[in-house]
Parts: C-alpha cells; sequence; structure tokens
C-alpha cells in the first residue's frame, strides 16, 4: 500500500513539513456501517419509558348490555353514565400503550464499530465527502488539514479564531454563524431555542489549553484523539466532517491503530 502524505502547516498558515498519514485513511468509506454505529451510540442515551398497568382501569364501569338504544361501552354506574375503561374513550386507558421492557439499546460489534470509526476518520480526508457533507473549503488549505502542535497550546479564543482564518476555515465559520436560528415549535421552551449547523473538528494529542479556547467558537468541537468516537466525526450519521488534526494527533493515531489492530 502506498503511503500518503500530508503538508503540516504552522500557525501562520504556511508549510513547515511533510507527514506520512497512517493506513487507517485509506479504509475504504461504508457510510451505511458509519450510521449502525452512531445510531446505536445514541440509543444509549434513551431512557426507558412506560404506562402504569393499571393507568385507566381503576373504575367501576361495565357495559350495560344491549337493548337500551346506546353503544355497549363500559360505563360508570355514576356521573350520568359516561363511557370509561374502554381504549379511546375520555379518561380510558390506551390500547397498546409502551412498555418500559422493550428493547431500544441496538447492539454493534466491536469489529464493526472499529471499521465505522476507521471509516469515519478515512471520510475526514476525502475532499469530496467533506464537500457533499455541506462544507464551506473552498479557501481551506489542504483535506486533511494537519497543523503543528503548537496549536494545542492556544489559550485565548481569539487566539485560536485567528489561526483557523489563516488556516483558510473563514468561510466555514461564518456558514455555521450564519446557519444559526431560533428552533420551531415546543423545544423552544424546553432549553434549546437554538440550532446551528456544524462547524470545523479540532483533534489534538494533548489538551494544553485549545479545549477551553476553542468550545467558545460556534460549531467548533475539539476532542483528544484517545476520545474520538464515531458520533463526532460524523454528526446526524453523515460522514466527512470538515476536520483539523494536530501532528502529534496523527502520530498517536498510528499507536491507535495498531492497538485497534491486535484487538
Amino acid at each position: 500500500m502506498v503511503k500518503r502524505a500530508a503538508k503540516v502547516f504552522n500557525l501562520e498558515g504556511k508549510a513547515v513539513g511533510k507527514i506520512d498519514l497512517p493506513t487507517v485513511f485509506a479504509t475504504p468509506l461504508r457510510p451505511d456501517v458509519i450510521k449502525r454505529a452512531v445510531l446505536a451510540m445514541q440509543s444509549n442515551r434513551l431512557q426507558p419509558q412506560g404506562r402504569d398497568r393499571m393507568a385507566g382501569k381503576r373504575t367501576t364501569a361495565e357495559s350495560r348490555g344491549t337493548g337500551q338504544g346506546i353503544a355497549r361501552l363500559p360505563r360508570r354506574k355514576t356521573g350520568g353514565g359516561r363511557a370509561a375503561f374502554a381504549p379511546g374513550t375520555v379518561g380510558g386507558r390506551q390500547g397498546h400503550p409502551p412498555m418500559s421492557e422493550k428493547r431500544i439499546v441496538r447492539k454493534i460489534s466491536k469489529k464493526e464499530k472499529r471499521l465505522a470509526l476507521f471509516s469515519a476518520i478515512a471520510a475526514t480526508a476525502s475532499k469530496e465527502t467533506v464537500a457533499r457533507r455541506g462544507h464551506s473549503i473552498e479557501d481551506v488549505l489542504q483535506i486533511p488539514l494537519v497543523v503543528t502542535s503548537e496549536l494545542e497550546t492556544l489559550q485565548k479564543t481569539k487566539e485560536v479564531e485567528e489561526t483557523l482564518i489563516r488556516l483558510g476555515v473563514l468561510s466555514e465559520l461564518f456558514r455555521v454563524k450564519e446557519s444559526r436560528k431560533v428552533r420551531a415549535g415546543r423545544g423552544k421552551s424546553r432549553g434549546r431555542k437554538m440550532k446551528q449547523g456544524v462547524g470545523p473538528l479540532i483533534i489534538v494529542a494533548e489538551n494544553g489549553g485549545i479545549k477551553e479556547a476553542g468550545r467558545n467558537i460556534p460549531g467548533v468541537d475539539v476532542v483528544s484523539v484517545v476520545d474520538l468516537n464515531v458520533e463526532i466525526l460524523a454528526p446526524g450519521t453523515h460522514p466527512g466532517r470538515l476536520t483539523i488534526w494536530t501532528s502529534n494527533a496523527i502520530e498517536k493515531l498510528v499507536g491507535l491503530q495498531g492497538k485497534g489492530d491486535q484487538a
């Protein structure tokens, strides 16, 4: 297999060297496996819910039979003969209520989960896949974008913004800012009033302050390479997120890939 190299840029946006990309970036794109892995992760956050087995049944309602010119529904003995107990009636029970015993967690094998992670990582190195996802990459210096480890030591949001602009990510930050809008529906009053697009992902080897500085930029996420998962690489099950790697993260990824191959 021919090794693929990428330029390494400094914080000023100038190429200062090259780095060999690990073989994980040559993994075939498998959007079907990625989707299964993301849905499996999301299902672990679901909360089981069910109804009281006696809900709607705590009544003395009985049917009065036929021949009285009324429907043969169970009716209360007091309260004007109002229907009760039967499904679909006011104050009645549900026909097939949710049960807390229902299996809502989706399972996925370790091998399939690892394939999904490797495929999602490889998708970040495909310019076509990143563009198809909707990211603005016209001015981005290269895909995948590799930056020196100095990026990990930035401690101010302004410094991170200036670095991203020099790397050609300005149009992407503007796209995320313009996408921010008020959510439609009841979600506005339930703690999720605003919606916005997903922006760049910064992957580092060690946190030298970049996580606290980068999280204030709308749409930007900062994650350690050891904490990578399929959902953050492919939000909404769609692979190809615009990703910025530090050189140390690329080197650390080689060791993690080796451990994964032995598993």
